[in-house]
């Protein structure tokens, strides 16, 4: 994806060192835009490896408005474990016991997701993440809105509204949250019997967050394009402040140093009707021939 190896480089020339609230730092840019054409191909990043396993589960655990990361670490997806073990760390105040990042960080933090798989009660009350993505998305405000069911539905019987959106963002509970939703809100838009979509994202990881989003938008623009009989468009995705970590730069140079490959394709099974009835077996991703993973740390 040239797209999105132009957009790291424009961050490194245009970008502004700055702090930031996980005290790393980053260098960043506000305001920036790209679009894929998703019948050409899934937007899924060939230049290093992409955790296809883990954008389908989170997307299905968001589908399910499910805000615990039992689930997730159920099933081996492991990408929100550091904010809930933060968190409890600092309730039961061992922050300062395991400073972040360190050998007995990381320690804890295996014994942390080993509590939250093996014992349930543990997982209820430390796995929670509060009203993050996937209860804002079937349960806006704890007020019963379904905004997916109300995308759907406009989808099929209203192609031409232009309120056919998802808010992520909620003020009102973001101070409830373990982390305040970075993709804030999504809008769709048919024409020509396609289906596209616009991501807007306040705060964009670039290196590891973004290749992440870009393949679970694009991968539920194709999921409820299924569902509604429609074909795909494009993705468009839009950032607020779009960053790389100073302690990422290491990696940005070696992914900017690799060639974009083709795109691999999506297949999902033509059975599904029904956007919540889609399980990890009804997703296949062909001719996936990445360059190897590059690591990079976290910050929470």
């Amino acid at each position: 994806m040239k797209q999105y190896l132009d957009l790291l480089q424009h961050i490194m020339d245009k970008g502004v060192d700055r702090d930031d609230r996980t005290g790393t730092g980053t260098r960043s840019v506000f305001g920036y835009q790209f679009r894929c054409d998703l019948s050409e191909g899934f937007p899924l990043l060939t230049t290093k490896k992409v955790f296809t396993k883990g954008i389908i589960h989170e997307l299905l655990w968001f589908l399910a408005g499910d805000t615990n990361i039992k689930y997730l670490v159920d099933n081996d997806v492991r990408i929100w474990n550091e904010w809930p073990f933060q968190n409890y760390l600092e309730k039961n105040n061992l922050a300062e016991k395991y400073p972040k990042y360190t050998p007995e960080w990381d320690e804890q933090l295996k014994v942390f997701v080993e509590n939250i798989k093996n014992d349930t009660e543990f997982a209820k009350t430390w796995g929670d993440l509060g009203p993050v993505y996937g209860y804002q998305w079937r349960n806006f405000n704890g007020e019963h809105i379904d905004q997916i069911k109300k995308v759907i539905d406009n989808c099929k019987n209203n192609p031409n509204s232009r309120r056919n959106l998802v808010v992520a963002y909620n003020p009102a509970q973001a101070d409830s949250m373990a982390l305040p939703p970075c993709h804030s809100l999504f809008q769709f838009y048919i024409a020509n019997n396609k289906l596209s979509c616009q991501l807007y994202q306040r705060s964009v990881d670039s290196f590891l967050g973004l290749p992440f989003n870009i393949a679970s938008y694009s991968l539920l623009v194709h999921m409820i394009a299924q569902v509604c009989d429609l074909e795909v468009g494009d993705f468009v995705h839009t950032s607020g402040d779009l960053h790389i970590y100073h302690n990422h730069y290491d990696q940005v140079k070696e992914q900017l140093s690799r060639t974009p490959k083709a795109l691999p394709k999506l297949k999902l099974n033509p059975a599904v009707k029904d956007i919540f009835a889609f399980k990890f077996e009804d997703f296949e991703i062909v001719d996936y021939n990445p360059d190897p993973m590059i690591k990079a740390p976290i910050a929470v």
